[in-house]
């Protein structure tokens, strides 16, 4: 197998640590309908390092799923971990996307989501462009909750980034409660006043397809943990095998929390024209290796080293993280950068 094509993941040089962290997300208001308790089946999904509540299972097989009578799981904000490299970018994206997603019963609809938009102090103009790019976060409904899986950067460079926000999204109509969720490529500038959303590019999974052996066998496998988006990818079709046997390998010796497969990553490499190998099916992220966060400084390097290796081992051309390894088949097999400190990169060639 070839080892290195014309992209690869690396990214320009990216800023620094910042030392201000901007307050907590903002978040709307529960709806009337919503309850403290949550209902029989949970969101798909693995909580955020900032202690979300664990949902039962890993992930739904099928896609969203329906209750009647079942009422919304609470709202619980996404909050960043103590070692975030521009923590400020990952709240003003994440409380977009909380804000465009949650509503109270009767404030469905884009322009009540541009109004929510508004609230957060966005310009008029920009909040309704956002609320119209929004997509699946705004569906028909009476009453919604997003709880935030995971923000991770697709890209952090000096005065712009991407943070893709990984969601899970219940909603309710009538009395009815589907569970569902959506990645969103969230694009973001920095100016002298901080931090602020400049786009939304939700995930676009496409449409359920036959599947192969292994497809089928990472959906079913429980130590294999996929948000919404990335289940959808891979119910695609459009998932290279390469893929799915090293998610499967991996899953042999650790529990792997996936954050971004296929669908709502950057087109390019962030900074760069050069193709990202996440939409063309052949990479993946993960977010949390055995329940420990990478982000977090308490999960072990050894962990993540240990992790990283075998990545490589099951195939990985291109494996970033945290940490800066050596001793790969190629001088370049593994990177790190900034914007890799909060996951692990694993791409293939085919």
């Amino acid at each position: 197998m070839a080892r290195r094509p014309a992209h690869r993941e690396n990214q320009p040089p990216a800023v620094g640590r910042r030392s201000l962290l901007l307050g907590t997300a903002a978040w709307c208001a529960c709806a009337a309908g919503c309850s403290t308790s949550t209902k029989t089946s949970p969101p798909t999904g693995s909580p955020s390092a900032a202690g979300s509540p664990s949902p039962a299972g890993s992930h739904t097989a099928s896609g969203s799923t329906a209750s009647a009578g079942a009422t919304l799981p609470p709202a619980v904000p996404w909050k960043p971990g103590a070692s975030e490299v521009e923590p400020a970018a990952k709240v003003a994206a994440v409380r977009l996307i909380e804000t465009l997603g949650t509503w109270p019963t009767g404030q469905g609809g884009q322009s009540n989501a541009a109004a929510r938009a508004a609230a957060l102090g966005i310009p008029t103009r920009l909040a309704a462009a956002l609320a119209a790019q929004a997509g699946p976060l705004t569906p028909t409904a009476d009453a919604a909750v997003v709880r935030v899986i995971d923000a991770q950067y697709g890209g952090i460079l000096a005065d712009s980034a991407s943070v893709l926000v990984v969601c899970a999204q219940s909603t309710r109509t009538d009395a009815a409660v589907q569970d569902g969720g959506t990645t969103v490529d969230v694009r973001l500038s920095r100016a002298s006043t901080g931090w602020g959303v400049t786009s939304l590019h939700p995930a676009n999974p496409g449409p359920p397809a036959a599947l192969g052996a292994s497809a089928r066998a990472v959906l079913a496998q429980s130590r294999i943990e996929l948000p919404p988006a990335s289940a959808a990818d891979i119910r695609s079709g459009q998932v290279h095998e390469s893929v799915l046997s090293a998610m499967l390998r991996l899953a042999g010796d650790y529990r792997v929390s996936v954050s971004v497969v296929r669908s709502g990553h950057p087109l390019d490499v962030f900074g760069t024209d050069r193709p990202s190998d996440h939409p063309l099916g052949r990479a993946f992220d993960v977010w949390r290796i055995d329940g420990h966060p990478v982000v977090d400084p308490a999960t072990s390097r050894g962990l993540i080293t240990a992790f990283m290796r075998a990545a490589a081992a099951a195939g990985s051309y291109n494996v970033g993280g945290p940490v800066q390894l050596s001793g790969g088949a190629t001088a370049n097999q593994y990177f790190s950068d900034a914007t890799h400190h909060d996951h692990v990169h694993i791409g293939f060639t085919s």
